[in-house]
């Protein structure tokens, strides 16, 4: 890692200097970006202006720890310590390899006059694209641990348009239709999952998340009296405890990205940037990439191939996969039944159920062995229950096989019970080798710059949901791409080629159909962050297809990301490059629309590129599409026509 970090330190006034109506205000490089913090009433209250705007007011802060109460006096009982960085560090996986990091950083440090026991420090930083702030319980007099009732942070915001995934409960795969509304329409006592997105007036963007989610439970937001304030997912078989651990401990972030360009709020690295860089020392077996995942398809295969849980059938997935330069094959399950022993129903792991027993006919060190023959990893699907009492073992035998990674399923939880089993997963699969795929779980909070073997997260709703409904459409993608993808890599279920149009669309269980036209299919590869893609169709539904050329060459990370055109709830166009070719993805809702491409984000010189579009005809045959070669340089702007629910892919190779 290089890093040029250059460190201010300035001193506020002393403690007895301090009045109720002083303030620590902390500005972003730019200027544009402030946060105020002071003492209101006994408890620290902050603001957050955008240009001049305010976007959240008069907002307090407070924990609720068991036997020591909430703030009711603070009052600060040292000198806080602003100072400002700048330095870059390299993301192993990511959107962009080298991250250009500058904040501006006050440390506050609390106490509560009426229980002096009671210490609380506020870290905050200030981005040119956003705000981070954090509580750290620092050691207590006479406490090694602490139990946490309740984080009550309150975001007042007025009436801004919102965009969040309404939930009846903590216990949810995050997989739902989002709601577009007035704040003030969202009903009282409704749970809204984060990311969650806001629009104030004059189109500033606000989008809400968190970072850092290590041993501590996963924040929502409640809406009680048009205000939103933080609400932490509670610990199994009660409501009352969120968080029990050592002091001194490290709560996660609390991110605002903010930007008066949506872009900007994609192209943000603050999630990763404040997290701890990578804690494996050897990274070279980390291989991001494509992923076979036959269980969408229904694994289907030619009448040559004796199917079943054994070598052949994904001898014949890997022999594909070599063929295609596809990175990996995935082995879930076929005829309904998982690969491993089991006597639960519907992946349910029964009684005795044993992932360290494949089922019979199934050698999994020769499948394993065949695709290193072939240089391609094989990696297996699993329910955690069935993982986890055997985790050590399993990853054992697992690196024994050959294995390279995993998904990991049906987690449907973010409390700090569960958050601690995803980062002992993260930890000992590292040790082992292999990389993980997590599914039905809880948003990323940018863990993959500690642990870059955390290669992507489901937790949204997607194209699993075309086998038996028809809820994802392009609209629905776009939601997730303003929401949900903000916090980080998404997986989706990407790579279906058997395109309708919306109109026509037919649910169908295997070989499924998927809404929207090819085109949008292939640009999702690029508009969704995700290090591990699925080609979750059949090899015979891609093999002499228009398009699937574009998937061969889909990149498993990211150099650079841009976001050159963007309206919420309209169309999103997407920038990645890796090395020196540029791949621009643009989806539309469902509406047919023509956009403008400025290509001034390229560097000096001509490119060669290859336009994949939607055809004329595409709103009635959404597989056909049409490819052209042009020379184009920063100074051009293309004219890109979309079908309803269309795409357009680009691939641009420096000449």
């Amino acid at each position: 890692m290089t890093k040029s970090l250059s460190i201010l330190f300035f001193l506020l006034l002393s403690n007895k200097n301090f009045s109720q109506s002083q303030y620590v205000r902390l500005a972003s490089p730019d200027g544009r970006i402030v946060f105020e913090l002071q003492i209101e009433n006994g408890l620290p209250v902050y603001h957050v202006l955008f240009n001049g705007n305010p976007l959240i007011e008069n907002s307090p802060m407070n924990l609720e720890l068991e036997g020591t109460g909430k703030f009711i006096a603070a009052t600060y009982r040292q000198n806080s310590v602003f100072k400002d960085v700048n330095e870059s560090y390299n993301l192993i996986v990511g959107k962009a390899s080298i991250v250009k990091n500058h904040y501006k950083q006050v440390i506050v440090y609390l106490v509560d006059e009426k229980n002096e026991s009671y210490k609380l420090d506020i870290e905050i930083r200030v981005f040119n694209d956003g705000v981070a702030f954090r509580h750290i319980l620092p050691a207590q007099t006479g406490k090694t641990s602490f139990t946490l009732l309740e984080e009550q942070t309150e975001f007042r915001l007025g009436n801004p348009l919102v965009k969040a995934l309404l939930l009846p409960n903590f216990t949810t795969s995050h997989e739902g239709l989002y709601t577009t509304a007035p704040l003030r329409n969202i009903k009282e006592d409704t749970l809204l999952d984060v990311p969650a997105l806001f629009q104030f007036p004059g189109k500033i963007f606000m989008a809400i998340t968190e970072a850092a989610l290590l041993d501590h439970a996963g924040m929502y937001l409640v809406k009680k009296k048009n205000i939103l304030s933080s609400q932490l997912s509670p610990l199994p078989g009660q409501q009352r405890i969120k968080v029990k651990s050592k002091l001194p401990h490290n709560c996660p972030w609390r991110v605002l990205l903010i930007s008066d360009r949506l872009g900007a709020l994609i192209e943000s690295n603050i999630i990763t940037s404040l997290n701890a860089p990578p804690a494996i020392k050897d990274v070279s077996w980390i291989r991001p990439g494509t992923t076979t995942f036959p269980w969408w398809n229904g694994t289907v295969i030619p009448d040559s191939v004796v199917g079943g849980n054994n070598f052949e059938t994904n001898k014949y997935y890997i022999d594909f996969c070599a063929a295609n330069n596809i990175t990996y094959h995935t082995i879930v399950e076929y005829g309904g039944h998982e690969w491993y022993t089991n006597d639960g129903e519907g992946y349910q792991p029964g009684n005795n159920t044993d992932i360290t027993k494949p089922v019979d006919g199934l050698d999994m060190k020769m499948i394993c062995d065949y695709g290193k023959k072939k240089n391609v990893g094989i990696r297996v699907w699993t329910h955690w229950k069935a993982l986890y009492p055997k985790i050590d073992t399993a990853f054992a035998l697992f690196e024994k096989w050959g294995l390279t990674g995993m998904m990991v399923d049906f987690m449907d939880r973010d409390d700090q019970e569960m958050v601690n089993i995803q980062t002992e997963i993260l930890q000992k699969a590292a040790k082992h080798k292999l990389h993980i795929q997590f599914h039905g779980a809880y948003k990323p909070t940018g863990l993959h710059r500690t642990y870059p073997n955390e290669f992507t997260r489901e937790g949204a709703l997607n194209y699993e949901y075309d086998k038996w409904d028809k809820l994802v459409t392009p609209d629905a993608d776009l939601d997730i791409v303003f929401t949900r993808m903000l916090a980080g890599a998404t997986d989706y279920h990407q790579g279906g080629f058997r395109a309708l149009p919306i109109d026509k669309f037919i649910v169908q269980n295997t070989r499924p159909y998927v809404m929207g036209t090819r085109c949008h299919m292939l640009a999702m590869y690029v508009v969704l962050e995700n290090y591990l893609p699925m080609v979750a169709d059949y090899p015979d539904a891609y093999i002499g297809q228009p398009g699937f050329e574009v998937i061969k060459k889909i990149p498993g990370t990211w150099d650079e990301t841009r976001v050159p055109a963007a309206e919420m709830d309209q169309y999103v166009s997407i920038a990645r490059r890796k090395k020196n070719v540029w791949y621009i993805g643009t989806i539309t809702n469902n509406d047919a629309r023509k956009i403008k491409l400025d290509l001034n984000f390229l560097s000096t010189g001509k490119y060669r590129a290859e336009i994949f579009s939607d055809a004329p005809d595409a709103n009635e045959n959404a597989n056909h599409l049409t490819k052209q070669i042009k020379t184009v340089d920063r100074n051009t702007i293309l004219d890109i026509a979309l079908a309803p629910g269309g795409g357009n892919m680009i691939i641009l190779y420096k000449l």
